[in-house]
C-alpha cells in the first residue's frame, strides 16, 4: 500500500509477560467492585518500595476475591487478569449493575 510504513519489530522483554498464575480462565463476567481511581496492581504480594507490576484503570470493573481486612485486596477483571490492589481504591457496585465489563 502505498504510503503506509510499518513499524519496526519488537521483541518485548520476558517481564513484559502476564505470569500463567495471574490468569483466570475463563475470565469472569460477574463483578462486585469497580475501581474508583486509577490505582497500581501487583502480581505478587505488595511490597514497600517495589514498583507496581501495572495499573487498573478508573472504571474497571472487577470481582472481589479475597480480602482479609487489611490494606490489600485480590481481585480479577474482565480479561482474567488476577492481582493484588488497594482495597480502598474499589467502589462496591449496585445490584443489577455487575454484568457487564467497562474499559480493563
Amino acid at each position: 500500500m502505498k504510503g503506509f510504513t510499518r513499524p519496526d519489530a519488537v521483541v518485548l522483554p520476558e517481564s513484559a509477560m502476564v505470569p500463567s498464575e495471574n490468569t483466570i480462565t475463563p475470565a469472569p463476567n460477574q463483578f462486585t467492585h469497580e475501581v474508583a481511581r486509577p490505582q497500581p496492581f501487583y502480581f505478587g504480594a505488595a511490597q514497600q518500595g517495589s514498583p507496581p507490576d501495572g495499573e487498573l484503570a478508573k472504571g474497571t470493573r472487577v470481582v472481589l476475591l479475597v480480602h482479609d481486612g487489611g490494606p490489600y485486596c485480590r481481585v480479577a477483571d474482565g480479561r482474567g487478569l488476577y492481582v493484588e490492589t488497594e482495597y480502598e481504591g474499589l467502589r462496591t457496585l449496585a445490584p443489577g449493575a455487575t454484568t457487564s465489563s467497562a474499559p480493563s
